[in-house]
C-alpha cells in the first residue's frame, strides 16, 4: 500500500469526479483510476461505484476512506513534527471557527506566530459548530473554536476556553448602556441577528425563550460583523457576544455612538475541540497551550 494510493482514494471521494481528482493530485486520470483498482485489490474490497462516471463510494469505501484520512493526517504530522526536532516548530495549523469566536482566534492566531516566524495558520470562519466537528473528524481541519454544547463530541478531545456573554448593541437612546433591559422590551427593536440555524443564533432564541420572548428581526445576516456594519448607521439593535464589543468600538465611525449592555445570564461556552488521536500534532498541540493560557477556563 502506497500513500499516493491513499491520496487519490481521498482526493475521489473529496472530488466526487474523477477527472476533478486526477487534476487536484495533478495525474492522469488512467494513472489515478489504475493506482485505486491496486488499492481495492490489496484490500480485497470495491471502495468506489463506477459506470461511466463516478457513483459514489461503496459502503467498504465510506468506512475505509476514513481510515484513509487519518494516515494521510499522521504522516503530515510526522512530517511536521520531524521538522520540528531539526529547525523549529514550523508547518501550516487549519482552525475552522463559529462566527461567534471570529475575534478570539483573531487574537490567538496573531500571538501563536508572533514568536513562531515559521508557522502558517489557515482560519476558515462563519462555520457552525457541526461543520467545525465534521471536518475535524475528516481531518480536513486540525482544530476549531465551537460552541459545544448539545453536539456528539463522540471521538474529539473539547477543551473549554472561555465563558461568553451575550451583548446588546444599538445606538444611544436606542440602547441604554446603564444596565440589562427586560427581554420583553427587545421584540420591539429594530433588530437585526444573524441567520436561523446558526448556532450564534440559537443560543440568542433559546436565551429569549427562556423568557417568554420569541425575536423577529427584519434583517438576518450570516456575519457579526455585518450586523455591526448595520449598527454603525444608527438604526439598528443586534445581539452578539461580548468578544466582539472591541470591534464595535473600533467601528464607531457610523452616524451614532454605539452603546451596549451585557443581556443578564444569558452565557454559552466556547471550546477548542480537536482529534482525540495520541500523540497529538505537534502544531495543534502548541496551538491548544497557547488557547489554554489565554482563556477564562
Amino acid at each position: 500500500m502506497l500513500f499516493r494510493q491513499l491520496e487519490y482514494f481521498v482526493a475521489v471521494a473529496q472530488e466526487r469526479h474523477f477527472a476533478r481528482a486526477a487534476a487536484a493530485c495533478y495525474v492522469s486520470q488512467p494513472a489515478l483510476s489504475e493506482a485505486i483498482r491496486k488499492l481495492e485489490h490489496e484490500l480485497g474490497v470495491p471502495l468506489i461505484r463506477r459506470a461511466q462516471s463516478f457513483q459514489g463510494l461503496t459502503p467498504e469505501g465510506e468506512q475505509l476512506v476514513r481510515w484513509a484520512r487519518r494516515l494521510l493526517a499522521d504522516r503530515a504530522s510526522m512530517r511536521t513534527e520531524a521538522a520540528t526536532l531539526r529547525e523549529g516548530l514550523s508547518g501550516e495549523l487549519r482552525l475552522g471557527v463559529v462566527p461567534g469566536a471570529v475575534t478570539t482566534v483573531a487574537a490567538l492566531a496573531d500571538r501563536f506566530c508572533a514568536d513562531r516566524p515559521a508557522v502558517r495558520v489557515s482560519l476558515t470562519t462563519g462555520l457552525q459548530s457541526a461543520d467545525v466537528l465534521d471536518r475535524i473528524r475528516r481531518f480536513e481541519l486540525d482544530a476549531g473554536l465551537v460552541y459545544p454544547r448539545g453536539l456528539d463530541t463522540a471521538g474529539l478531545v473539547v477543551t473549554p476556553l472561555y465563558t461568553e456573554e451575550l451583548v446588546l448593541i444599538g445606538a444611544r437612546g436606542m440602547v441604554d448602556g446603564e444596565g440589562p433591559p427586560p427581554w420583553d422590551t427587545l421584540a420591539d427593536l429594530p433588530l437585526c441577528l444573524l441567520r436561523p440555524g446558526m448556532r450564534g443564533r440559537e443560543l440568542i432564541d433559546e436565551a429569549a425563550a427562556e423568557h417568554g420572548v420569541r425575536l423577529d428581526p427584519r434583517i438576518e445576516a450570516d456575519s457579526i460583523a455585518s450586523l455591526i456594519a448595520l449598527v454603525g448607521t444608527g438604526n439598528w439593535a443586534a445581539i452578539v457576544p461580548s468578544t466582539w464589543l472591541p470591534a464595535v468600538v473600533s467601528a464607531e465611525t457610523g452616524s451614532a455612538r454605539v452603546e451596549s449592555t451585557v443581556l443578564g445570564a444569558a452565557r454559552t461556552h466556547v471550546a477548542l475541540v480537536r482529534a482525540d488521536v495520541e500523540p497529538a500534532p505537534v502544531l495543534t498541540a502548541a496551538f491548544e497551550r497557547e488557547a489554554l493560557s489565554h482563556g477564562d477556563g
